[in-house]
């Protein structure tokens, strides 16, 4: 039997992390964001006997992980373990202890590893890492959103309703609304499954204005994925329709009520701005050119009913989102690990990118900060050009970084999307989100890669 400790030191009261960890967001924001894990079905509170059944993978290796809740002193501790799984054994106890205004939360672990003697002497060592890490990937989270909501604390929670929640920042951005202490409601295109999802179908304009009953904020992230497929006449005609009729009807059914939401907030894109090469671009700048840039002007426009109604929106002109579950950096990773990453095409463009945790953030602030309204480039402080990341990317993998990859390999691959998305680019700065007061978590680009590869300095 092994036995692990990790205390994590907070700076809130006990009553506060209690209340995070007691909402249905804390799991997925405290796994890891390099692990695939997926929760299936989860207990309604942390009372002994509720048991959560996780999806996850374990190598090329796939399983479910059951775990049930065996002790709970209200305020002070809880505890589960592993009734199915990868371990032999596993119990976990999660301890409050408050000192002096703040609070330590002591996670104490007890595991034995299967298959014996062998288990130990083969695993034992890389078992041990892989808790650490896992451990200081949750410290972490855990810090940094209660730091971010105890921001916003003096603020009356919101009821939000958001769309496309499932999807990449969706499933991130809701968990953390969740342990802010908000209440979420999801819109869905299938028959809701629980007491938080609602019915809508954008493509018949199927929306009941009843479903914005006490909806304080409303946040769209839905639309046919820019980057999953070749471009095609009828994928290019998707991806518009998509943008162009949800964020439409959501507009005009939130005008026609009586008591209207307070902000909308609607996922657009830096791609507004078109292929700019070195200029440094900012809100203030002109639009470019091109079918991205076509795009992002009818998603925003889209949006004109729930503005000229007095609703406060905003549009969130994403960039390059950090994340090993998809994306840019979820695509790059697997040659990266091979060996085989480098830089695509000259390697000049201007790469502009923001952390998950980051943009989530991003994300409340806005909605909390009443004098926001408009477009905001939701993207870090210091854009980097494309050999740039690749080469950073490699450093924090500890490998090669010189495998380029040249564009007209990736028109082959991909079409008409290679160039916009992979050969071209902007060299935004989010001059808005900074006036408004938000505070970067991650800066440099080496620290939000070695945050969400779990590959710290020091590990």
């Amino acid at each position: 039997m092994t036995n692990f400790q990790h205390d994590t030191s907070i700076n809130a009261p006990k009553s506060v992390v209690w209340e995070w960890h007691a909402r249905e967001g804390a799991f997925d924001r405290l796994a890891p964001p390099w692990e695939k894990m997926e929760s299936i079905s989860s207990p309604p509170d942390l009372s002994p006997g509720g048991r959560r059944v996780i999806k996850m993978k374990v190598g090329p290796l796939k399983m479910k992980w059951i775990a049930e809740h065996t002790d709970l002193i209200e305020g002070e501790l809880f505890a589960d373990r592993m009734i199915r799984g990868p371990f032999k054994r596993w119990e976990h106890t999660h301890r409050l202890i408050e000192e002096d205004g703040a609070t330590i939360v002591r996670d104490e672990v007890s595991y034995d590893l299967p298959f014996g003697f062998l288990g130990r002497l083969f695993g034992s060592r890389y078992v041990r890492m892989m808790v650490t890490r896992m451990f200081t990937s949750r410290a972490i989270s855990l810090t940094r959103d209660i730091m971010r909501h105890q921001s916003f604390s003096h603020l009356p929670r919101k009821k939000i309703l958001i769309s496309g929640a499932s999807g990449l920042i969706g499933s991130q951005l809701m968990p953390f609304l969740d342990t802010g202490g908000h209440e979420i409601i999801q819109l869905v295109r299938r028959t809701p499954t629980n007491d938080f999802e609602r019915y809508w179908d954008p493509q018949k304009g199927d929306l009941e204005p009843s479903l914005f009953d006490g909806i304080d904020a409303v946040i769209h992230l839905g639309g046919v994925g820019i980057g999953d497929k070749r471009w095609s006449k009828k994928r290019k005609a998707a991806i518009l329709d998509s943008r162009r009729d949800s964020v439409t009807l959501l507009a005009e059914t939130m005008a026609s009520l009586v008591k209207k939401p307070e902000v909308f907030i609607v996922a657009s894109a830096i791609g507004i701005y078109g292929n700019r090469g070195d200029e440094n671009i900012d809100e203030n700048s002109g639009n470019g050119e091109g079918f991205l840039t076509d795009t992002a002007l009818v998603w925003e426009s889209s949006a004109d009913a729930a503005r000229s109604a007095g609703i406060r929106t905003i549009h969130l002109r994403s960039g390059i989102v950090l994340t090993p579950q998809g994306g840019a950096l979820g695509r790059m990773l697997f040659p990266f690990k091979m060996g085989a990453g480098g830089p695509i095409g000259s390697g000049k463009q201007w790469m502009s990118w923001i952390s998950m945790d980051d943009h989530i953030a991003a994300v409340q602030h806005l909605m909390m900060t009443s004098e926001c309204e408009g477009v905001y480039n939701l993207t870090a402080p210091n854009p980097v050009r494309q050999k740039t990341f690749a080469k950073t990317l490699g450093r924090v993998l500890r490998r090669p970084a010189f495998a380029p990859l040249p564009g007209f390999i990736l028109r082959i691959l991909f079409g008409e999307l290679a160039r916009p998305l992979l050969l071209e680019g902007q060299k935004v700065h989010p001059k808005r989100l900074l006036d408004a007061g938000f505070e970067f978590e991650h800066s440099n680009l080496e620290d939000a890669l070695r945050d969400t590869l779990g590959k710290w300095k020091n590990q």
